[in-house]
């Protein structure tokens, strides 16, 4: 059976540790599944469709890596995809905190999809969408914390 991980966020951007984060994990996975959802909580910045288009275009040269939208459960999106694992990134302490409880509850949801935390390099740790935004909102210049793909946007 292909061992196949969903990494699953908004991405709203895409910024260069998620890109590190992917870049690191293609080799545990026969497929990686980028899943872009939509969080009724967030009002995200840029259209679902800008975000797959740089998704898509940043990982165009890695095979075994997939980009998608979603809508609703993480492991329901897991279960369309048969995807066995979520694969998350981890900057800080908070962020293991935050994601270790969704992990938990994604667990008693459906038994059989492992989360995978992969922490963050150290030089990308300080780097989050929601900072960027906050940047861009105040015409800051986020170039150094996009991926070519998305360096326009700088």
């Amino acid at each position: 059976m292909p061992r196949i991980a969903l990494f699953p966020g908004s991405f709203d951007p895409v910024t260069i540790g998620h890109v590190d984060i992917v870049k690191r994990s293609v080799s545990l996975f026969d497929k990686i599944i980028i899943g872009v959802g939509t969080n009724s909580t967030k009002q995200t910045m840029f259209s679902m469709e800008q975000r797959l288009e740089w998704l898509k275009n940043t990982f165009a040269d890695i095979p075994n890596v997939e980009v998608n939208a979603y809508n609703g459960l993480t492991v329901d999106c897991c279960r369309k995809f048969n995807a066995q694992y979520i694969l998350r990134g981890l900057r800080t302490s908070t962020d293991f905190q935050f994601e270790k409880a969704i992990a938990q509850m994604n667990q008693l949801l459906e038994s059989k999809i492992e989360t995978i935390f992969i922490l963050s390099s150290p030089q990308y740790a300080p780097v989050s969408s929601t900072i960027v935004r906050d940047i861009i909102r105040h015409g800051g210049n986020v170039k150094q914390f996009l991926p070519e793909a998305v360096k326009p946007l700088g």
